[in-house]
C-alpha cells in the first residue's frame, strides 16, 4: 500500500522538482539520497541561484547603485530615515490603530507574535500606510530582491517575549529558509535594541560558494531522516562549527533607529535575536516568495495581489480552525 501510494505520488513530485517545494520529508524525490548523492538538491540550488540572478540584474535599474553594491556584499540592505519624520509618525500611528484591530496570534516557543493583514480594507483607513506600500522606492527594494516584479505581502507584526512559555524559539536557531533566495523585510516602527531581539543576518552567506555547496551537499543527504522537523521540511539549521566550515562570520544584529527598511536574502543564515526585557518589536513585516525556476519578470497586479490575500485569508482562517490563534510549537512554520 504504502509502495502504491508512492508511485502515484511520483507524477507529483516530479512536477514539484522545478517548483519551491522544499520538503525532504514531503516529497520522495527530493528527500532521495540516491539523487542527492547525485547532486540533485545542489543542482536544484545552483539552478534556482542562476534564475535568481538573471532576474535580479534585469530588476537592477529599480535601486541605486550604492544598496545594490551593499545587498550584494552582505546578502541584506539598511535603508534608515526611509520616511519624512512627519509622514513616518502618521503611518505608525495607523499601523498602531491596525494593530489593535483584529491580529492573528502565533505562538513559537517564547515567542508570541501578532500580525495584521495590510489588505484592502486595511489600506482604506489608513492612507500613509497604503502610500509607503505603494512607494516606488519600496517597491523597487522589494522587487530586486525579492527578484521579481510583483507586490510584496505586508502585515503589521508585533513580535514579544514571553517569559512564561518553557520551549524554545526555532526561529532562534541561525537557518536558511529554504534553498532558493527570498525576500523578508522589516519596516521598524520602533528603535530596535539589542536587548529586543533584533533581526540577526550572517553576512555574506546568500552567497554560493565551494564550501557552502559542499556543506549543502552533506546536508542533503540526511536531511529526510534528521529528527529536526525543520531541518527535514528543508529549512538547514547551522551552528558555530557550521559557519566555521563554510568560512562565514558571526552573525550581526541588525539594531536600527525607527523608519528604517531593512530587506534580507533569507536563502541567508538568520534569526531571530534573544530578547531579555520582554518590550515588543513592532514592525511592517514584509515577504515574497515565488517559483525560483520561473525566469519571467512578472508584473505588479493589483487583482493577482487581491487572489494572493484571498488564498491567504482562507489558509490562516483553516489553519486556525477559524479562531484567531495558532500555535507553532508542535509543526514548522511557513518559511
Amino acid at each position: 500500500m504504502i509502495k502504491a501510494a508512492r508511485i502515484a505520488a511520483a507524477p507529483l513530485w516530479a512536477l514539484q522538482l522545478v517548483s519551491g517545494a522544499k520538503s525532504f520529508r514531503a516529497n520522495g524525490l527530493i528527500g532521495s539520497r540516491t539523487l542527492n548523492r547525485l547532486g540533485l538538491h545542489v543542482g536544484r540550488k545552483l539552478a534556482a541561484h542562476g534564475v535568481t540572478a538573471a532576474r535580479r540584474a534585469a530588476l537592477a535599474p529599480l535601486v541605486p547603485a550604492r544598496l545594490r553594491a551593499a545587498f550584494r556584499r552582505d546578502g541584506y540592505v539598511v535603508v534608515p530615515g526611509f520616511l519624512p519624520a512627519e509622514v513616518f509618525e502618521a503611518l505608525r500611528r495607523e499601523a498602531s490603530a491596525l494593530a489593535a484591530a483584529a491580529p492573528r496570534r502565533i505562538q513559537e516557543g517564547d515567542t508570541r507574535t501578532q500580525l495584521s493583514l495590510v489588505d484592502d480594507e486595511a489600506l482604506a483607513r489608513a492612507p500613509n500606510l497604503k502610500r509607503f506600500v505603494r512607494d516606488p522606492r519600496f517597491l523597487g527594494l522589494c522587487n530586486y530582491v525579492g527578484s521579481r516584479l510583483k507586490h510584496p505581502f505586508c502585515q503589521v507584526q508585533v513580535l514579544e517575549r514571553d517569559f512564561a512559555a518553557n520551549q524554545s524559539d526555532p526561529q532562534k536557531n541561525l537557518h536558511a529558509d529554504t534553498f532558493h533566495p527570498t525576500l523578508k523585510g522589516w519596516f521598524f516602527l520602533d528603535d530596535v535594541d539589542p536587548g529586543q531581539g533584533p533581526f540577526e543576518y550572517v553576512p555574506g552567506s546568500h552567497r554560493l560558494t565551494r564550501r557552502r555547496l559542499a556543506w549543502e551537499y552533506a546536508q542533503s543527504l540526511r536531511a529526510r531522516s534528521s529528527p529536526d522537523e525543520h531541518v527535514s521540511a528543508g529549512s538547514f539549521r547551522a551552528g558555530p562549527q557550521d559557519l566555521e566550515a563554510m568560512g562565514l562570520p558571526e552573525p550581526v544584529a541588525v539594531a536600527v533607529p525607527a523608519n528604517t527598511l531593512v530587506l534580507a536574502d533569507t536563502v541567508g543564515f538568520h534569526r531571530r535575536g534573544e530578547a531579555q526585557d520582554g518590550r515588543p518589536r513592532r514592525a511592517i513585516y514584509v515577504y515574497m516568495r515565488t517559483n525560483p525556476f520561473n525566469p519571467i519578470l512578472g508584473f505588479r497586479s493589483d487583482a493577482w495581489r487581491r487572489l494572493e490575500l484571498a488564498v491567504f485569508k482562507r489558509w490562516s482562517r483553516r489553519g486556525e480552525g477559524g479562531g484567531g490563534s495558532v500555535n507553532r510549537a508542535s509543526r514548522p512554520p511557513p518559511g
